[in-house]
């Protein structure tokens, strides 16, 4: 892996497929293309969608999820697109993870804002439980980032994103739901693992 690029996945006859096939492939069905091309965009789209998230709204959102629950809902879509030629593709999934960001801004920004009130108890977690909650969702983000990219789609995927086993054996490159399942069962495992720090 040059530079964080995974390598290209050959065609059956030793050369890497461009772009345009594995779409060609992908919108035929096949999963293997599918995941391919997730992988080949998601490496430049993070690079290209680096800052265009506010600091401001870093703390809430990290650009690369952003862009892994664009290129998963827009891949799900495949078939909608419109393949112009060179650059289509990229120039698509730009807008589609732009168009995410800009989902996430207003969702930060429709959050109420209330001043407290001293004489009637919090019904929210107290500073202790918020605490003990952001250093449980940093040791989740820790423990994610370091399992491989292959089960980090299959948990991000299922858990945070809703996938069906179905939609995992897409995104995840099995050959069936039941393989999807018992893969994420296996990454869940060492996700739990390395969250405990074993």
């Amino acid at each position: 892996m040059a530079n964080g690029v995974p390598p290209r996945r050959p065609a059956d006859d030793g050369t890497v497929p461009a772009s345009g096939e594995l779409l060609r492939r992908a919108r035929e069905g096949d999963s293997r293309a599918l995941s391919t091309l997730l992988r080949r965009q998601r490496s430049a789209l993070t690079r290209w969608a680096r800052g265009r998230l506010p600091r401001w709204a870093r703390h809430v959102a990290d650009t690369a999820d952003l862009v892994q629950d664009a290129l998963l809902n827009t891949f799900r879509r495949i078939d909608r697109f419109d393949d112009r030629g060179s650059g289509a593709l990229q120039a698509y999934l730009r807008q589609a993870v732009q168009n995410r960001i800009s989902d996430e801004l207003r969702r930060i920004e429709r959050r109420p804002t209330a001043e407290i009130d001293d004489d009637f108890p919090a019904d929210a977690l107290s500073p202790y439980d918020l605490t003990l909650s952001a250093e449980r969702a940093q040791r989740y983000k820790e423990a994610l980032a370091s399992l491989s990219e292959a089960d980090r789609i299959l948990i991000v995927a299922r858990f945070e994103l809703d996938y069906t086993y179905e939609q995992l054996a897409l995104v995840g490159d099995r050959a069936s739901p039941e393989a999807a399942r018992k893969a994420l069962q296996r990454a869940v495992l060492k996700l739990a693992d390395r969250m405990s720090g074993a």
